[in-house]
Formats: structure tokens, C-alpha cells, sequence
């Protein structure tokens, strides 16, 4: 070998080596046993990180409830179609509340026509009054997943217009067709999946559409239940995603001696079989509608809706704001009606 490709070799390898370094956690690591001893089911928290993360989820303080007295809202204001059967008083509260969890730079003019409150002529109001609605049935229908602990608008938008962590069908980069297709939407790394070679989209077929998330067959393979290679590396995918958006291991949810035994299982199992059923139900119920009332820029590539995954609302932590619950404060956020 020559001196240069000795050379370009050496740099290689050092590169390598650097990327791993910077990748890798410098202890000291703690460790959280969730399971019986010698099952291997441990989580492994870096306390620097989640000094930052207990920085980053901090809630931001309530404005004091109002007794609800008074006349209502609906009878007060003009095309109130959401909370007319609230107070003046706390209608104005949970309106102010809501510019400080979405809009605190823009105002209530991210919403509203201030020279025409009543007008839905800006598309953020007919979007504020579907979400509004979408946080209702979270709490009040969504309870195995949410349980008393609830969301508010602010569990998502951490004070911004858009939350961090939505995403779009992503159809992927422009491919030659034929011999040179890239199978399976995979074969560069993808940041879904903690930046590995797995299907780019996992979100698609599993949080909008209802497809198997499954990695084995449950019967022998002549009848017919056939779960191929490529079907697991889509799951895979998927649960790659949620570990990284609830900053957990598998053992999370999963007893690593027999991933698929649920009795075997911890109940966090349990609690994320339901949100990913809510998910979807979030997905096609409110988001997926509204693509004709979304502008263009606010659109995917295919012209579909900003939709939500798990780290739209856990951002990182196993659970959102570390399980601080602001639904309390609001019970007009609790309720359908």
C-alpha cells in the first residue's frame, strides 16, 4: 500500500474514531433496575443530561382560576363555537393562557383579527379551535394513555406557534427506479431512528395508517402469517423512534429475554399500546382534515398536514414535562361538551 493510502487510511479511521467519541457518554451513568434481578432490565440515565432535560420541561405558572360566575361566553362574544359555556372570566383566562403556551411574541393577534375578534379569516383561529377541541378529547377519551395527568396546549408547543416535533409523509429522496432503487426507503441514515440505515418514514404506516407493528410470526410460516425481514426493520424503525423521543432504553416497555411476551412486559407496555392507538386517532381525526385550511408553507411535500408523534408531546423524557400535569388547572380542557 502506498504512503498516501496509508495515509488516507489512517485518516479514516481516525475519523471514525472520532465520531465515536463524540457520540459516547463519559460516566458517571446511573442505573434504574425495572425488572427482577439478572433480567438485564435496567435504564441508564446520563445525569447531565437530564439536569438539561429538568431545565428544558420546566411549566410555566398557571394565571389564577375565576369563579365561574357571570354571563358566558357564548352570550358575551360573537362566533364562540368552542368554551361558550364558559365564564367571561375564565374564557379570557384560558384565552390568555394560550397566547403564553403558543404565541407569547406574536400575541393574540396569531390568531385573531384585533379590528374583528369574531372573524375566522385568519387560518390559525379555525386551526386554535380544532386543537382546542383535539385537547378535550385527549383528556376526557384518552384517559389509559393521559390518565388524570392530561395535556394542555402547552405540553406540545412549549410557547412556540409550531411544536418542535411534528412531521409529514415523507416520500424520500428522488431515486434512479429499476436496479438501482433504494429498497424499503432505507440505506442512509435517517434521525427517526437514532440516524441508523432503517426505513426513513416509520411514522406513515404505523401512527397514520393502522399496519402490523410486529417482528415475528405468531404461526408457523405455511399458514400463510408470514412477517418478513423487511417488515421488521420497519418496526424496528418505529421503536428506535419512540425510545429516543421518550429518552428511555427498550426495557422501558420491554422484557429484553422475550420482547413479545406480555406478561413478561412492564405496564408502560400497556400505556403505549394506547398512545399509539391515540396517535392515530389524532392523526386522521384532526390533523389529516385540516390540510385545506393549512396554507402551502404550513404543508409536507405531498401536500399533507403537520402531523404528531410520541415526541411531539414528550420531547425527549419518558414522560411530558416529567409528568407535571397542567389539565388541572384548566377543567374546561377536561371536558367534551
Amino acid at each position: 500500500m502506498s504512503f498516501a493510502l496509508r495515509m488516507a487510511a489512517g485518516g479514516a479511521v481516525l475519523a471514525v474514531a472520532a465520531v465515536i467519541l463524540v457520540q459516547a457518554e463519559r460516566p458517571p451513568m446511573d442505573s434504574i433496575q425495572r425488572g427482577y434481578r439478572g433480567t438485564g432490565m435496567d435504564e441508564i440515565y446520563n445525569p447531565r443530561s437530564v439536569s438539561k432535560e429538568l431545565a428544558a420541561n420546566k411549566i410555566p405558572a398557571s394565571l389564577p382560576a375565576l369563579p365561574d360566575a357571570g354571563p358566558k361566553a357564548g352570550a358575551v362574544y360573537k362566533n364562540v363555537k368552542v368554551l361558550g359555556d364558559e365564564s367571561v372570566g375564565n374564557f379570557t383566562r384560558l384565552m390568555a393562557s394560550m397566547t403564553t403556551w403558543v404565541a407569547p411574541a406574536q400575541g393574540c393577534a396569531y390568531c385573531h383579527d384585533v379590528n374583528n375578534m369574531a372573524s375566522d379569516g385568519l387560518y390559525t383561529k379555525v386551526v386554535a379551535r380544532r386543537m382546542l377541541q383535539m385537547v378535550r378529547h385527549i383528556n376526557a377519551d384518552w384517559k389509559p394513555h393521559v390518565a388524570a395527568t392530561g395535556v394542555t396546549c402547552y405540553t406540545c408547543h412549549r410557547g412556540q406557534p409550531v411544536p418542535a416535533n411534528i412531521w409529514f409523509n415523507n416520500p424520500g429522496p428522488l431515486q434512479a427506479g429499476g436496479m438501482a432503487q433504494m429498497p424499503a426507503g432505507k440505506n442512509h441514515p435517517t434521525a427517526v431512528a437514532r440516524d441508523t440505515s432503517l426505513p426513513f418514514d416509520p411514522f406513515t404506516p404505523f401512527l397514520e395508517h393502522d399496519s402490523d407493528i410486529r417482528i415475528a410470526s405468531q404461526t408457523a410460516l405455511p399458514s400463510g402469517d408470514r412477517k418478513s425481514i423487511k417488515q421488521t426493520e420497519w418496526t424496528y424503525a418505529l421503536m428506535m423512534n419512540f425510545s429516543q423521543s421518550l429518552g428511555v432504553n427498550c426495557t422501558y416497555c420491554h422484557n429484553t429475554r422475550s420482547f413479545t411476551d406480555w406478561d413478561q412486559s412492564t405496564p408502560q407496555r400497556a400505556t403505549a399500546w394506547y398512545g399509539i392507538r391515540m396517535v392515530r386517532d389524532l392523526n386522521n381525526d384532526y390533523l389529516d382534515p385540516l390540510h385545506a385550511t393549512f396554507p402551502v408553507a404550513r404543508l409536507g411535500v405531498d401536500g399533507d398536514s403537520p402531523k404528531v408523534n410520541c415526541a411531539t408531546c414528550h420531547n425527549g423524557v419518558y414522560k411530558p414535562l416529567f409528568g407535571v400535569g397542567m389539565a388541572k388547572d384548566f377543567p374546561e380542557l377536561t371536558v367534551t361538551h
